[in-house]
């Protein structure tokens, strides 16, 4: 239990490491190698929830259902209840028309963030080699969530400082997710497939699209770079 917690709390630095490339400094000189960590982290993500979440998922009865659930949950939270959202850097400042249209992204990015403080302490309470390559699949994912949330934030013309507490918002929502998974039955029980369905719907409909803007071999090889470090770490790892 101790260990979903410290590993969830070390996951969400990478919310603010993200927060910080756009507060600190513009991130243009910086697009391609964002681009090219959300291909890797899109290709690792997805061979985590399909390799290694899933099958032991669908172990429990109404797996199946409980995966969809964190699909649609997802979806809705992001797509259907907030007004203006996408991963990567925000510069379409034209579209950001009020200060809320930031706290709709905070809003939409919670669930998901609680969530993947829900996988991290799923998976140690399923196996610490679980545990670990959930929590290195949600980590490569932090850092383009916080430039997300932070550009969203400082485009429609939130200050700074609103713009880095909104990103340590979403990494306490991680820590929050990790602490009460072990407390909580339902989410002891269903976090898995939960967090499953979350991250499947990250990977497939929120890192991968992201990363097909950037045209070059590199961007788009790294998410099959993502897979192979999947695999070559889960063979690193006991059993």
């Amino acid at each position: 239990m101790l260990a979903g917690v410290v590993y969830a709390a070390l996951a969400s630095l990478g919310d603010l490491v993200g927060g910080l490339l756009v507060i600190r400094s513009p991130l243009a000189r910086s697009r391609r190698g964002l681009a090219v960590l959300t291909g890797f982290g899109a290709g690792f993500m997805l061979a985590v929830a399909l390799l290694g979440m899933l099958p032991e998922a669908l172990e429990l009865e109404g797996g199946f259902t409980a995966v969809l659930i964190g699909y649609l949950v997802v979806h809705l939270t992001q797509h259907v209840l907030t007004p203006h959202f996408h991963f990567g850097e925000e510069t379409h400042d034209e579209a950001m028309t009020s200060r809320r249209i930031g706290v709709w992204a905070l809003v939409g990015l919670l669930p998901h963030s609680f969530f993947d403080g829900v996988a991290i302490s799923s998976g140690f309470l399923e196996s610490t080699r679980l545990g670990l390559l959930i929590f290195g699949a949600i980590l490569l994912h932090k850092v383009p969530t916080g430039v997300s949330l932070a550009s969203v934030m400082l485009a429609s013309r939130n200050t700074r400082m609103r713009a880095f507490y909104a990103v340590g918002t979403m990494g306490l929502a991680t820590i929050a997710g990790g602490l009460l998974t072990p407390w909580i039955s339902p989410l002891a029980h269903w976090g898995l497939p939960l967090a499953a369905g979350v991250t499947i719907y990250v990977a497939a409909s929120n890192l991968i699209p992201e990363s097909q803007h950037e045209h070059s071999s590199a961007v788009q090889g790294s998410l099959l770079l993502g897979v192979m470090a999947y695999y070559l770490l889960a063979m690193l790892l006991p059993h």
